[in-house]
C-alpha cells in the first residue's frame, strides 16, 4: 500500500485509468456463480468508498444483477469494478486488484461463498471463510444467481 493512501492503476491497455484516494485494507475473494462467470474463476476485489475513486476512459457497464453493476474497459475488456446499485447501496465499490501494481499492497484476507469453491482450487492460509448461507443472511439483498 502506498504510504499516503493514494493509488493509481490502469487496465491492460491503459485506456482506463483509476485513481483512489483511500487506503486499501484488504482483498476479498468470491465464489458465487455470478462472480465466477465474470472473472473466469475466483473473483478478487478491493472495497473502497466510491467518492474516493476517479475512473477515466472508455468504461462500459452492465447490470449484472438486480442490485449490482459491473464495469470494464471498452477497449481491452479488462474488468474494472463492481458496485451495488440497489436499496442496500452503501457507497462502496469493488475495484479489481489487478488494476494496481502488486494489488496496491493489499492482501487476500476474506473469501465469501467459500463453500462454493471449485474442487480443483485450494487456497490455504489464515483467511476468513464465509459460507453462502452466512453471507446471504448478512446481506439480505443478495442471492447467488447461478
Amino acid at each position: 500500500m502506498s504510504e499516503d493512501g493514494h493509488h493509481q492503476g490502469a487496465c491492460l491497455c491503459g485506456a482506463v485509468t483509476v485513481r483512489v484516494d483511500a487506503p486499501f485494507l484488504r482483498v476479498t475473494g468470491c465464489h458465487c456463480g455470478n462472480c465466477a462467470r465474470w472473472s473466469g474463476g475466483l473473483f478478487l476485489s478491493i472495497e473502497v468508498p466510491r467518492d474516493k475513486v476517479q475512473i477515466d476512459g472508455p468504461v462500459k457497464s452492465h447490470a449484472a444483477t438486480s442490485f449490482s453493476e459491473r464495469g470494464w474497459c471498452d477497449t481491452c475488456g479488462s474488468s474494472v469494478y463492481l458496485r451495488n446499485t440497489g436499496v442496500d447501496d452503501d457507497g462502496e465499490m469493488e475495484l479489481m486488484p489487478g488494476l494496481f501494481e502488486n494489488f496496491g499492497g493489499a492482501r487476500l484476507t476474506r473469501i465469501v461463498y467459500a463453500d462454493r469453491c471449485p474442487d480443483g482450487l485450494s487456497i490455504g492460509g489464515d483467511i476468513e471463510r464465509v459460507s453462502a448461507a452466512t453471507y446471504e443472511a448478512e446481506n439480505l439483498h443478495v442471492e447467488d444467481q447461478r
